[in-house]
């Protein structure tokens, strides 16, 4: 085969790369439209309360379902990909694992990206309905640090352990739910509190170490990523671990409330 033909399908892997990323970009903001207009639909039916909501919080119930599902397809995939899936297991890739990257792990990075380009408009329309400077923070984080793996292929291991951190999603909206719904003190809402603190404490503060001492003892596979992506790796995880820990000190003097005014109930 000739160096033209090498170029060509080179090109052309390029391009084939360029457009899985560009329509998984436009599939994840098209689900996460139709879930926010399904959870409007859905809500008619079956909460009378939602009907009494004023158009604000009307809008913020419909894109906490959108959040919901994001949260909850990105958990799937990540587990997939990290447990399940031989695309970052060492004694299969060894060294090479930093640089592991295949359609599926794309496709659902630009699904993600898709979902956060549609959030974080959201909340600049909205601005401050939908959550203030930090929340803009944490999407431009996130998306940042997508694209740089996404489009070098690399680093995607370290990806996807923060994307599973989306599993404590779920517990945030119910219980944002359970607030509107005029719920705060009932049992349902006590239980969330305490799953919310576990699987914070799991997914964002756990979950976080483990992603700090795999970067530690496996340094010499990060040294191999592209400049910006390594100090990338060294600043963004740090910047988002500590806004873990301020949501996490908020959510147990939270749950600490919660629980101390179950108690005088009973």
């Amino acid at each position: 085969m000739t160096t033209t033909n090498f170029a060509f399908l080179d090109d052309a892997f390029v391009s084939s790369r360029q457009l899985l990323l560009l329509a998984s970009i436009c599939c994840g903001a098209l689900m996460c439209k139709i879930v926010y207009d399904l959870t409007g639909f859905i809500s008619t039916l079956l909460f009378s309360v939602y009907g009494k909501l004023d158009n604000k919080v009307r809008m913020e119930w419909n894109n906490r379902g959108f959040s919901t599902f994001h949260a909850v397809f990105t958990s799937v995939a990540s587990i997939y990909l990290l447990v399940i899936s031989d695309q970052f297991d060492e004694n299969v890739h060894g060294d090479s694992v930093i640089n592991s990257t295949t359609r599926l792990s794309e496709a659902v990075m630009g699904i993600s990206l898709g979902y956060f380009l549609l959030d974080l408009a959201m909340i600049f329309w909205h601005f401050p309905t939908l959550g203030g400077i930090e929340y803009v923070f944490h999407h431009g984080l996130s998306m940042f640090a997508i694209i740089l793996s996404v489009t070098s292929g690399q680093s995607q291991f370290y990806i996807f352990i923060v994307l599973l951190s989306e599993a404590t999603t779920p517990f945030v909206n119910l219980r944002w739910y359970l607030d509107t719904s005029g719920q705060k003190g009932s049992k349902a809402y006590t239980l969330n509190g305490i799953a919310l603190f576990l699987g914070w404490l799991v997914a964002r503060i756990l979950l976080f170490i483990y992603f700090f001492v795999h970067m530690y003892l496996h340094f010499h596979q990060v040294k191999q990523v592209f400049p910006l992506g390594f100090y990338s790796l060294l600043t963004i995880p740090p910047a988002l671990a500590m806004m873990n820990l301020l949501w996490f000190y908020k959510i147990t003097k939270g749950l600490i409330k919660t629980l101390s005014k179950a108690r005088h109930r009973e």
